[in-house]
């Protein structure tokens, strides 16, 4: 290959520069607006510089009616709305929060009850699974104020954007220290400390209390939903339903195409979703403590009181736990359901020595399930180490392992569940007869032979 000479290099350099009349064709363009921008385009494309605002950002913030917001760390687009209706609801009464926050969050100081200290959080990311390169680039906060629910939107028009942003939030999070989410603990709270950090200017604002109610809408109504969507709440639990409402799957692409200068309309709706996720979490906020502080009075539906009482276990509230536990069981509750209030009833009934209560269910449980083949197991140790009726204890443990040949053979259990209750099974009855001197368990030849998981 033939060396480089000095001529080709100084080619190549006078191919870079600025063509006859290019000084003229720039300040041509700083006669108005328009090429101002375009001016400031080339030259950042140069330079490196962060991108521009996006041409539809000023028909974005007229068609929100949104304004520009300023602080010592730039710009970003604002907006607020207040609401009313009923989705909202009022703020939990302060003296109910007090009870119901210690199951909530059992060491959290008195003042975190109060509800005018709490802040609603929501936001709106660049991707849906988290990391550094993730940016909330709509943070969306609300709280309760003059009856209704007051929503405040931060949108980064772009990304150079994100410190004004942030400063606004932890203004708003100095003002209202108790944050609220809904799997904001997961998700929403993380990434954004992740990027205060990053910032390295700006201090995390530390929240005196983080409330999430994800978990306890898990124990109070996937049971009956399957789903604990915050859509699905809304709807099932709230009575509410918001609508069409964007797809959250495509909300990154909208943003990114925006910032490349799309449209700005496909923008509005996810203003909306934002705002339509704040009120629903306000509303359902209200709805969990009003439960977990009288949910006696407060709910007929069995899932509901099942799930109290679930929470309430939990916490260590057994006398309460066990109350609910019972009316959930007297309500109409499907048989697996039933099984597993009745399962937690009576293991906490044993706990508190309350054995007459406890082999009552057991009793009312016998069979196949787990949580069956469990309540054998359960009355077979009363008999042996509290009755002290051997006997009785082989019994029932006899007819445990008649119940797990059925279910074997129905397939009905699991080969693991199978496997692992028939050891445990066969290992009690030979103790027991080791313990009365009497045959109680004598497998035959086929049995022995048979494989753990193979079929009666």
């Amino acid at each position: 290959m033939a060396s480089t000479t000095n001529t080709d290099r100084f080619s190549r350099l006078k191919a870079l520069r600025r063509p006859a009349g290019a000084g003229a064709a720039l300040t041509a363009d700083m006669t108005d607006r328009d090429g101002i921008l375009a001016l400031k385009r080339r030259a950042g494309a140069f330079a490196g510089a962060s991108p521009d605002i996006p041409e539809g950002a000023e028909q974005l913030a007229r068609i929100l009616g949104a304004e520009v917001r300023r602080n010592e760390f730039g710009e970003h687009l604002g907006l607020r709305r207040w609401f009313a209706d009923t989705i909202d609801c009022a703020p939990p009464d302060i003296h109910l929060n007090a009870g119901a926050l210690r199951l909530l969050a059992p060491g959290a100081a008195d003042e975190v009850a109060d509800p005018s200290r709490w802040l609603f959080l929501d936001t709106e990311t660049t991707g849906l699974s988290g990391g550094t390169g993730t940016y909330p680039f709509l943070v969306g906060v609300a709280w309760w104020d003059a009856g209704g629910l007051e929503v405040e939107q931060f949108f980064m028009r772009e990304h150079s954007e994100e410190h004004s942003v942030l400063v606004a939030l932890s203004e708003r999070m100095a003002e209202r220290p108790v944050l609220v989410t809904f799997n904001g603990k997961s998700f929403d709270w993380p990434l954004l400390d992740t990027r205060f950090r990053m910032t390295r200017k700006i201090r995390v604002p530390e929240p005196q209390a983080h409330l999430d109610f994800l978990h306890p809408a898990r124990n109070l109504w996937r049971p009956r939903l399957g789903s604990v969507k915050l859509q699905e709440l809304e709807r099932y639990v709230l009575g509410w339903h918001r609508g069409a409402d964007i797809i959250s799957e495509f909300i990154p692409s909208i943003y990114f195409d925006f910032v490349r200068g799309g449209p700005p309309e496909p923008i509005v709706p996810i203003f909306y979703h934002n705002q339509m996720d704040l009120r629903g979490l306000a509303g359902l906020s209200a709805r969990v403590l009003s439960l977990l502080a009288d949910a006696e009075s407060q709910s007929k539906d069995g899932f509901e009181l099942f799930g109290v009482s679930r929470i309430c276990e939990r916490r260590g509230q057994s006398d309460r736990a066990r109350k609910l536990f019972q009316r959930s069981i007297d309500s109409e509750l499907p048989v697996e359901t039933e099984r597993i209030a009745r399962r937690s009833l009576a293991l906490m009934a044993k706990r508190e020595g309350d054995f007459a209560t406890a082999t009552g269910l057991w009793e009312s449980m016998l069979g196949g399930s787990r949580e069956g083949l469990e309540a054998y197991e359960q009355l077979a140790i009363y008999y042996e180490r509290h009755s002290k009726e051997p006997h009785e204890a082989a019994s029932v443990t006899k007819k445990a392992l008649a119940e797990l040949r059925r279910a074997n053979r129905a397939g009905t259990v699991a080969a693991t569940l199978y496997r692992r209750s028939r050891s445990r099974f066969e290992r009690r009855l030979q103790r027991l007869e080791r313990k009365t001197g009497r045959a109680l368990f004598c497998p035959t030849a086929a049995e022995s032979k048979r494989s753990p998981g193979e079929s009666n």
